[in-house]
């Protein structure tokens, strides 16, 4: 406690009061003290914690995901290669985790094509590649592929890439493979045609 302060209690009060006084006084300085020094550490390490928190966040890697709309584009684009080429297929399109993002079948498209289509996407998915790699990989006489979890070795279904960066699957299933995989392309370039 400031010398001057006691100075003025002592010449303010009577030595009874005045003893008190000063005891109180000094616990309430000390208190005060001591919550300046907390406070002022306390914003000390607000802004040093702000500061990690900004540098960290600056390096933290972001991640592309598909969209409602992105969907809608390369379904339409699908649709109309499936339309041009007269076949009825069903189409599914998933995430980078292979899971469902949308699945379409056409009227007279076989209800087995909805489990192909969906297997075709998330292998693309999953494993980064088309599916048609595991398909040729089996004429070669690779069996292991069988072994592969959610691998599925059968054209169809191709990779959704961005910067080379695997964000989803499509692919296409009711009709020769060959097809399946070329109406799979055609909604993928029907997204990236409209991004740029």
């Amino acid at each position: 406690m400031p010398r001057c302060l006691r100075r003025y209690l002592r010449a303010t009060l009577h030595t009874k009061s005045y003893n008190l006084t000063l005891a109180a006084a000094q616990i309430l300085w000390k208190t005060d003290d001591t919550l300046g020094t907390i406070l002022r550490m306390s914003k000390l390490l607000l802004v040093v914690l702000l500061l990690v928190t900004m540098t960290f966040a600056a390096d933290l890697p972001t991640r592309k995901t598909l969209n409602l709309a992105t969907i809608k584009i390369m379904v339409a684009g699908a649709e109309a290669k499936a339309k041009e080429l007269g076949v009825q297929v069903t189409i599914c399109i998933v995430d980078d985790g292979g899971n469902l993002l949308f699945l379409e079948k056409a009227d007279t498209a076989s209800f087995n094509t909805l489990d192909f289509a969906r297997k075709k996407a998330r292998s693309a998915a999953l494993y980064r590649q088309p599916s048609r790699n595991g398909a040729e990989a089996l004429k070669n006489g690779d069996l292991s592929v069988l072994t592969y979890p959610d691998y599925f070795p059968n054209q169809g279904g191709l990779p959704i890439q961005v910067d080379g960066q695997t964000i989803g699957g499509i692919a296409a299933s009711g009709s020769k493979s060959e097809i399946d995989e070329a109406i799979a392309q055609a909604g993928l370039d029907a997204a990236f045609k409209s991004n740029k």
